[in-house]
Order: structure tokens, then sequence, then C-alpha cells
């Protein structure tokens, strides 16, 4: 029997788990699959030669510990076959460790992405968050609206992320204007599950961060949803719009909407490895239904820069 074997539910959500972390939660997810009490999975081990206590599988599953030792190792590839998953699987997950952030997906740098980082990093020190804020989005999906006047208009998102370490209890949501935006007038509209707390711009970056804070805080491992959103319409004519991924492996799902006053010749989708980059693995898009949208779909998103450019007559 493999990992696809057991029943759909728990199956499709074991997947998922070791294809996103953190360790100690695919690996509790792979006993329960199974079926096992711990003592089980330490008399199977010791069959094998390896003698783990019942308390450190505890303590590995629940992340109080981490297997580090190479007896440990050793013992995480035989939980692999034990818990019949695929070979590495487990190990995979382990070496996502850095500076004692867990199990953190592949990043890249704000100074990578943004072309204004200077301005961006002193935003963020004014507010006193590190540059890592402690989670990676696991579903993302965004919806900006265009205007009759060709700008700007609005831009909503919803989310879903996880923690990589423990104590988080805000996100820092970033806008990035058009030419021409007046940061100081845009607002922040905080949905559920997050209220608005200090919220700081520069005028000629073009930037608006903002503190989203949660109603508790993460563990890591934990997950969260919230909604937010930005209304602009300040800035001059736009052309394209484009979201930034620090962290790597959740879905993105961006929906570009125009006013029927003001529809743009043409749509195409893009990827950018880097602020500066030119425009990559580019698709044509058509404007569909009564909201005339445009939408790209990316899973996984990132690290790197996804968008929707468009043309005006």
């Amino acid at each position: 029997m493999n990992v696809h074997s057991a029943d759909s539910g728990t199956s499709g959500e074991l997947e998922r788990v070791l294809h996103t972390g953190p360790f100690h939660l695919a690996l509790r997810a792979a006993i329960e699959a199974r079926g096992l009490a711990l003592h089980r999975v330490r008399h199977r081990l010791a069959l094998r030669g390896i003698n783990v206590g019942v308390t450190s599988l505890s303590y590995w599953q629940q992340g109080a510990r981490r297997p580090r030792r190479p007896e440990s190792l050793s013992a995480v590839r035989a939980l692999e076959d034990i818990l019949e998953l695929p070979a590495e699987s487990l190990l995979r997950l382990l070496a996502r460790t850095d500076d004692g952030i867990q199990d953190r997906p592949a990043s890249r740098s704000y100074q990578t992405l943004f072309e204004r980082s200077d301005v961006l990093r002193m935003l963020l020190a004014q507010l006193g968050s590190p540059l890592d804020g402690g989670l990676h989005t696991l579903d993302h999906w965004e919806r900006v609206r265009i205007g009759a006047c060709r700008e700007l208009l609005s831009r909503s998102s919803q989310q879903a992320v996880r923690a990589h370490r423990d104590g988080v209890d805000r996100y820092l949501a970033i806008h990035h204007g058009d030419p021409g935006c007046a940061p100081e007038r845009v607002r922040v509209r905080a949905g559920e599950n997050c209220r608005v707390g200090r919220v700081r711009w520069s005028t000629s970056a073009q930037l608006v961060v903002t503190e989203l804070l949660f109603d508790t805080r993460l563990r890591s491992g934990e997950t969260y949803v919230f909604g937010y959103a930005f209304e602009d319409g300040t800035g001059g004519v736009s052309h394209e719009y484009v979201r930034g991924f620090s962290f790597g492996g959740g879905q993105y799902v961006l929906q570009v909407g125009f006013d029927a006053a003001q529809l743009p010749v043409r749509c195409r989708s893009f990827a950018r490895t880097s602020a500066g980059a030119r425009p990559s693995a580019t698709q044509e898009l058509t404007l569909r239904g009564e909201s005339r949208t445009v939408h790209l779909v990316r899973h996984p998103a990132g690290p790197g820069i996804l968008g929707i450019g468009w043309e005006w007559a």
C-alpha cells in the first residue's frame, strides 16, 4: 500500500501536508492515516534495530522536538518505510530549517521582488517587523478592479496562511500603487478575522504597508484565514498588476475586472524572476462574462513575481 491507498479524505490531507509541511504535522498525519499507536510505531522501529522511545516520537509529532542526530535521522528514514511514505518525504521536510525557523518554503528576498526594496525595508523597520514575517501563503484569491479612467480602483484579498514559527499574530500587507498614486489617500479595509493596525507609506515609492492584526497568536504549523482590501483610485493609467511572492508553494488566483466603458484591447498573464527581469511564461487572456474579467491561476506560486498586463487602444 502507498500514500494513495488510504481513504480519499485522509489520503488527500496526507499528500498535502507531505508537500507543504511542517515535518511534525506530516509525521502525525501519516501515523494517523496508518492507524498506528505510538507504541506500535516504536515496536516496528525496534524490529529494525532502531531504538526510539514513545516520548521522543510524541515530541516529534507535536513539534516540541526535531530529530537531528544521525541515529534520529536513520529512524526517520525507517519511519518513511514503516508508514508507507515516499522515500525522502519526511527527510525533505526536516531539511527545511533555517536559523530556528521551522519548515519554511523556498524563499526569495524582497530586494529581488521590489524595485524600491530600500524604501520597503525602511517601512518594515518602522513597524518593527523582520523581513520574514513568519508566515507563508497556502491559498490566495485576489480581485483587482480597474476604473472608468483606467485607474486601479481597488484590490481585495482572501488568504489562507501557515505559520512557520511560534508567536505570529499579524500579517504585513503591501500595496504598490501606479505612478501618480497618493499613498496617504489609499484606504485599508480589514475583512474577516483581522483588524487594521499601524499604516506606513512612501509617496516617492508609491508604497503602503499596513499591519493586519490577528485575534490569536499562531503556533508553528497552525493555519489562519483572513481578508482585507486596499481602496486606491489615486494613480494614473494602469497597465499591469503584479504580485511578488517571497515564499513558494501555495496557490494564487488573480482576477482583474474592467469598467464596461473602458476595456483593454489585449490582456496577458506573465511571470518574472525578479523586479527588473523580462516577462516570461506569457499567455494571452480573453475577457469573460458580464463582469469583464480575466484571471490567472498558479499552483504552486512563487517564489518570484506573477501578474497580468493589458494594453489600451
